[in-house]
């Protein structure tokens, strides 16, 4: 008897679109990940690139719980000698929201070569409109959302 292995070849990629509209920026990222990581799948494995595509629409009206808005920074270093940056969260939701989200995925997704691969098939948008239509997304409702 030989045991089933599923290959990436053999995944069978969908296509997703999530309306981040006031679901909770960790909720919203966790749901994410496992998506792109296809744990949502009865054929998962740790090894392969089984998941799926996600767009995100709607990144600019994410909800972060708390005062994190105000307490949270995202902080940088620019490499150069006295280069420590930080940004608030309330100036980043304003100029950079898909970032926001982007980066909260990036932190839940394996930190080798295959979580690099597996992050390519997020597309983050601030607005309603998306590039991906020919691709023909289906909505994707998030669990506990507010």
């Amino acid at each position: 008897m030989k045991t089933y292995m599923p290959t990436q070849a053999r995944a069978d990629s969908k296509w997703w679109v999530i309306d981040a509209t006031d679901v909770p920026l960790g909720r919203l990222a966790s749901q994410v990940a496992a998506i792109l990581r296809g744990k949502n799948k009865p054929t998962y494995t740790p090894h392969a690139d089984m998941g799926d595509y996600v767009i995100v629409i709607n990144c600019d009206k994410v909800a972060l719980t708390g005062n994190k808005i105000n307490q949270k920074f995202y902080k940088y270093h620019t490499l150069y000698p006295g280069g420590d940056r930080q940004i608030s969260y309330k100036e980043l939701m304003q100029n950079r929201s898909d970032f926001v989200v982007q980066h909260a995925v990036k932190g839940m997704m394996p930190k080798n070569a295959l979580g690099k691969q597996m992050l390519k098939k997020l597309h983050c948008y601030k607005g309603e409109n998306h590039e991906q239509q020919a691709q023909n997304p289906q909505p994707y409702a998030i669990k506990g959302g507010r």
